[in-house]
């Protein structure tokens, strides 16, 4: 579903994204692990054909990123913790409006918001003005709307920030159903109880750089600690891209 080679990508002198490289397959939630400033969302952006790459190759359900890029934007949904919504609209507005900008014919866009209301209990926001929504309710209608058209590929990208518990858990629920052989998620968290929980795989992203990739389980033990946490901050020592300061926090 994802192949991603050699990216790179450079602001003002300073490498955000150094020769990454990773696959993902359908059926699986792939993790993007890292602190910020880890280079994960620049990663995602890339994908997503919001930003041009310096160097590498990628390629999303089959489309080439930089070359193809109306066809991959059709082919993925996007969810971060900051995307706003149109006040004045209420959400069943908001899900029309986006389902006919991907042609949607107006009873697929209703039988789709149906089940979108079953999966996130979307309930009264349908009818009410987003202007008027919890910030929980707002995650849920911007992911309800990011799935709407029902994309092979979905980037989650620090989507449970600032949400209360059942928030959270709705949305932790809905990146664990998505996945199926058609279908694939990319999910960026520097939360490693939600790796442990949703990541069939992962790659530990630090200072723009891929300094381990596999299961959480294969991660653990490369780290050589207890758990995912302690793991972590040995494979970060290890790859030798730590400040003393880090080091010394470690």
């Amino acid at each position: 579903m994802i192949e991603v080679k050699g990216l790179s990508k450079r602001f003002d002198g300073v490498t955000a994204v150094d020769d990454v490289s990773f696959r993902v397959a359908a059926g699986e939630v792939f993790g993007l692990l890292g602190p910020n400033g880890a280079g994960k969302t620049t990663t995602l952006r890339i994908l997503a054909t919001l930003l041009d790459a310096d160097a590498g190759e990628a390629r999303v359900a089959g489309h080439d990123v930089f070359r193809q890029g109306e066809a991959v934007r059709r082919s993925i949904g996007v969810v971060n913790g900051g995307m706003g919504l149109y006040d004045r609209l209420t959400g069943r507005e908001i899900l029309h409006y986006f389902g006919r900008l991907y042609d949607m014919p107006r009873s697929a866009i209703e039988r789709r918001i149906a089940e979108l209301d079953d999966l996130l209990h979307l309930g009264d926001a349908l009818g009410k003005r987003a202007g008027t929504f919890s910030t929980g309710m707002k995650q849920k209608l911007v992911i309800a709307r990011a799935v709407l058209h029902d994309p092979p590929v979905i980037f989650f990208d620090e989507v449970t920030s600032g949400l209360d518990v059942m928030a959270r858990r709705a949305v932790l629920d809905v990146v664990k159903a998505y996945p199926s052989e058609a279908r694939a998620v990319v999910y960026s968290t520097h939360v490693m109880s939600e790796v442990e929980e949703l990541c069939d795989r992962a790659a530990v992203l630090y200072r723009g750089r891929v300094i381990a990739e596999g299961s959480i389980a294969a991660l653990v033990e490369e780290g050589g600690e207890a758990n995912l946490e302690r793991s972590f901050f040995a494979l970060v020592q290890r790859s030798g891209l730590a400040s003393d300061d880090e080091a010394v926090a470690a």
